[in-house]
This record gives structure tokens, C-alpha cells and sequence, in this order.
């Protein structure tokens, strides 16, 4: 399609076409809405969404997300995206009274949890070292098929006639009463109505951009290294994660994936793994299991973007009609993604219900 074959004005211009900005597109664009997409980057998803270590699990991101992703999950096992997996939380000797209220807060909530103790934790992580006691199982865990999630809301949103512009960068944008005026690094320039800020790291600088406060996100850099291993870990393994939260791994196609669940603070960019952080991730695995690593395959980083209180960002600036934040998602943007989109289109589009009482996510909070 040409430029000139595009629309003169758009309804929505979404900044960013990742996991967030496309499953809000998939949402709006049916509607009947002019959705323009707009994405820095040559590929689509090429940052968080494309390293997401893939899994969905209700406990992941605190009882502040939960809603989020409980709400989410039907879509998920509807459309096929799901593969069971399980989850185990698991605790050191001294840890069982934390490890309980971690279980009895996730029952509240609906989550089923089950508690294990050494004998049935070790049963499930075979050559797991001593020391470590007990367990909450997670039995309705899964693994996401991230890339087709996102390619399909892509597809969606483009059947729906949403148009994707790649390598966009927004360079500025001006709001007046009549809606935004945005210009991009290519010289293009396009006019929409609302401005929906779904840019990820970058969201705060897109906000300051378009004249707007920000909500101090802080991006934070987490590493993944696939590793292969002796014994290799068989497919039933159990997502592992540790209750103080220093590693979680799960194993992926005869290999395993390890996270040292580092959290560094970082500027937005085109995060990179560093070697200690590798070499820290080992080092706990090696306190877990008596396995040995024989190679490092592969590692990668990506950043995991947070609002002060750790929770999404979804809803109209304080200041602004017409500039709306979906944003801040940290590591749980890929298995809220459903729920966070049917959300944000709820505020978006009258007569729209949302899945989630969306209060608790909006910017007003932030005063």
C-alpha cells in the first residue's frame, strides 16, 4: 500500500508494535477504528517480546497482576497458545513459614497451589541438593507460544485493517485541540486523534516527548542463558523458581533455560547479556541440582520495564484526553496480554466491558 492509499488521520496511533502495542491494535482495529501502528525497529517484537523466557503462571508478578493474568488465561488455552508445564516454588530449610504464606495468599486469590515437601519436590527435580525442604506447586502453569501470539494479534489487527508502519521512530509529536500532530525520524509525518503509548522502555521518553509527565519507569535489564546439561532435563520438568527469587529455569527442547532473575537497572536500548551474570545464574543452579553444565549454547537479555508500584500502567493521562499509557507490564506483559488488551480497548472504545476492574491501573494514581 502506498502512503498516499493511507488514511489522512488516524484514530489510535499506537507507539510500539511488541506484544502490548499489537494485542491492543487486534482489539481496537475490529472496532471500526483507524489504528496506525507505529514500530522503531525494522521487525516487530524485536525486544522483550521476542526474549520472553515464555511462560504463564498466576503467582508471576504478585496479587497485583493475578487478576491480570487469571483473566487472560481462556483466551490463551483458547486459542492454543498454552502447553502444560507446572510451576514449583521452591524454599531452603528456615523458608517453610514463607513458603506457607506465599501459598495461602495465592489460594485466596483462586490459584491453585499445591504443597509439597522434600520427598515430592525431589521427586519432580531429580539430583536436587539437600537443603532444600519444601514446595508450592503450581500444576496449571504453561508454557506460551509467544511468537504466534504475537504474530497472529498482528495479523488480526492487519485483517481488521490496522496498518503497521516498521522502522517509525517518533521524532516529535504535538497535541492541540483537534488531536496529535507526530513526526517521524524518516521525515513522514501523521495525524491521529489519541496517542496510545505502548512503547515499553521507551515509554517515558515517548511521554516526554509528547509533553507529558512521566510515571518514572525503570527498565531493568534480566538475563536468560540456555545451557546444556548432565543429565539433560527431561520435558516434564516443572518451571523451577526459587521463593527468595535468585533463579528460575525450565527446560526447552532437551536443553535448559536459566535466569539468575537478575533485575539492573538500565537505560532504554537493545539490552546484552554480561558474562557475571551468566556465570552468578550457574553458580545458583550448581546450589540446586547436582547436575554439571557442559556448554553455555546461547544468552540473551532483555529489560522489564516497572512503574513505582510494579503494577501496568493502563488509562488516559491526568493532563491529557487524548494521550493514553499502556505501559510499565515489567515481565508479566506476554501472559496478561489478553486481559491488558481487552482492558485497555474498555477505556478506548464506549461500551466496551473490561475483564479486570481497571482502577487499580491507572495513572491517575501517580497524582
Amino acid at each position: 500500500m502506498t502512503d498516499s492509499a493511507y488514511p489522512a488521520r488516524f484514530d489510535f496511533a499506537v507507539i510500539g508494535a511488541g506484544m502490548a502495542g499489537a494485542s491492543l491494535a487486534a482489539q481496537l482495529a475490529p472496532t471500526g477504528a483507524r489504528v496506525l501502528l507505529l514500530e522503531a525497529e525494522l521487525v516487530a517484537g524485536y525486544h522483550a517480546t521476542g526474549r520472553s523466557a515464555a511462560f504463564w503462571t498466576e503467582s508471576y508478578g504478585g496479587p497485583g497482576v493475578q487478576p491480570l493474568t487469571t483473566a487472560s488465561g481462556p483466551a490463551l488455552r483458547g486459542g492454543g497458545y498454552l502447553a502444560p508445564r507446572g510451576a514449583l516454588t521452591i524454599a531452603r530449610a528456615g523458608q517453610e513459614d514463607e513458603l506457607a504464606r506465599f501459598a495461602e495468599r495465592y489460594e485466596a486469590l483462586g490459584v491453585r497451589v499445591e504443597r509439597l515437601d522434600r520427598e515430592a519436590i525431589a521427586a519432580r527435580v531429580p539430583g536436587l541438593r539437600q537443603g532444600w525442604v519444601a514446595g508450592a506447586l503450581e500444576p496449571d502453569c504453561c508454557d506460551i507460544d509467544v511468537a504466534r501470539l504475537h504474530q497472529d494479534y498482528l495479523a488480526a489487527a492487519s485483517r481488521a485493517g490496522a496498518v503497521l508502519w516498521t522502522g517509525a521512530r517518533l521524532a516529535a509529536a504535538e497535541e492541540s485541540p483537534s488531536g496529535w500532530a507526530l513526526a517521524l525520524a524518516d521525515d513522514r509525518s501523521v495525524r491521529a486523534d489519541v496517542l496510545v503509548n505502548a512503547a515499553g522502555a521507551w515509554a517515558d521518553r515517548v511521554a516526554a516527548m509528547a509533553g507529558q509527565t512521566g510515571i518514572g519507569l525503570q527498565p531493568y535489564r534480566r538475563t536468560v542463558a540456555q545451557l546444556r546439561t548432565s543429565p539433560a532435563p527431561s520435558n516434564g520438568l516443572p518451571l523451577v523458581l526459587d521463593l527468595a527469587e535468585k533463579f528460575y529455569f525450565k527446560p526447552q527442547s532437551g536443553r535448559l533455560w536459566l535466569s539468575p532473575h537478575d533485575e539492573t537497572p538500565s537505560q532504554p536500548c537493545d539490552a546484552a547479556p554480561e558474562d557475571i551474570d551468566v556465570a552468578t545464574a550457574i553458580a545458583r543452579l550448581e546450589e540446586v541440582v547436582e547436575w554439571r553444565v557442559e556448554r553455555v549454547e546461547h544468552r540473551w537479555a532483555g529489560l522489564r520495564s516497572f512503574a513505582p508500584d510494579r503494577l501496568p500502567v493502563y488509562g488516559f493521562a491526568g493532563a491529557s484526553p487524548r494521550f493514553f499509557w499502556f505501559a510499565g507490564q515489567g515481565g508479566f506483559g506476554i501472559q496478561t496480554a489478553p486481559a491488558a488488551a481487552a482492558l485497555g480497548a474498555s477505556l478506548l472504545v464506549p461500551g466496551r466491558a473490561s475483564p479486570v476492574d481497571p482502577g487499580r491501573y491507572s495513572p491517575c494514581r501517580f497524582g
